[in-house]
């Protein structure tokens, strides 16, 4: 079982399961009376809110929640492992049963408000680079700081596909470096923040107290860290993992690696296909089904069916 991060929300996620189901309704409700925002308004109608990363992380953890609880209520199944990418980490805590879904909508909203917190006082951002392997893009990073730039690599997504972070004015001046050393593209994002690098320090700490209040030792499965690539089942574990994931890369290329030897399919809860796009080259010889709305949740139970 699998989950996605920041990135893969879009206006009307989330649309076929509230107006089809009651349960939905029902968590859409919940969720927003924690946090004090109206989700239907978030997610269905055209606003600036839902790509500030403080309303994205909830808003793409709720979807990914409610399409989770729609395949277990139809098709109970105990997974083998679950992983998330970057946020999508914590959708698979509340997956493992290790946090409550209300909860986690709390916590990751002050999770996105504790990121804007530490890169508001600098000019951050991130960069996707295309067509280089990543120890050229980790030497490159590595090269960069030893001259004093602010510039580190953040997301494995599959071959040829990292990201890295650090200030906007740094990786503007290292565009030309990437693509001389053969980048088909470095595409500054529309961010204003630098996730999973030393920028977001700050913001350890308050997560870390407030994860100690929200989350349990009950695990119905491992969940595996994007930081070590290994499987997890404890709070202490949780904690201590989550909080480094804050400031070091997502390794989810390399996760998927160490589990395709035990796993033959994969599903992928909530918007959008992201990471059922990143395992056809990650794992080619497994299957990924992705659940998003209604009707592919349909498809995925006639399928496993």
């Amino acid at each position: 079982m699998i989950f996605p991060g920041q990135g893969s929300q879009s206006v009307g996620m989330g649309k076929s399961f509230y107006e089809n189901s009651a349960v939905a309704r029902e968590m859409f409700e919940k969720a927003g009376e924690r946090i004090g925002i109206d989700f239907t308004k978030l997610l269905f109608e055209p606003n600036e809110q839902l790509d500030q990363t403080a309303y994205t992380q909830p808003a793409i953890l709720l979807v990914s929640m409610i399409a989770y609880r729609l395949f277990q209520e139809a098709n109970p199944t105990t997974p083998v492992v679950l992983l998330g990418h970057s946020l999508g980490e914590f959708s698979a805590l509340c997956a493992a049963g290790a946090i409550d879904y209300v909860d986690a909508v709390e916590l990751v909203h002050k999770r996105g408000a504790l990121m804007q917190s530490a890169c508001e006082s600098v000019e951050a951002g991130m960069m996707a680079i295309l067509g280089l392997n990543d120890d050229v893009v980790e030497a490159l990073c590595e090269q960069a700081q030893s001259e004093g730039k602010s510039v580190w690599p953040a997301n494995f997504n599959q071959d040829g596909q990292l990201v890295v972070a650090g200030l906007k004015a740094d990786l503007q001046a290292m565009e030309s470096t990437f693509k001389e050393a053969g980048a088909k593209r470095a595409l500054l994002l529309n961010m204003s923040i630098a996730s999973h690098c030393p920028l977001l320090e700050s913001a350890q700490g308050p997560l870390a107290e407030v994860m100690e209040k929200m989350v349990s030792d009950t695990f119905i499965a491992p969940v595996i860290s994007n930081v070590t690539t290994q499987k997890y089942a404890t709070k202490e574990e949780a904690v201590a993992l989550l909080k480094d994931q804050l400031i070091k890369p997502v390794r989810y290329k390399q996760s998927i690696e160490a589990i395709n030897g035990e796993i033959d399919l994969m599903i992928e809860f909530g918007n959008g296909a992201v990471l059922k796009g990143l395992n056809k080259r990650n794992s080619p010889k497994s299957e990924t089904y992705g659940i998003s709305d209604m009707e592919s949740l349909q498809k995925v139970r006639e399928a496993l069916s």
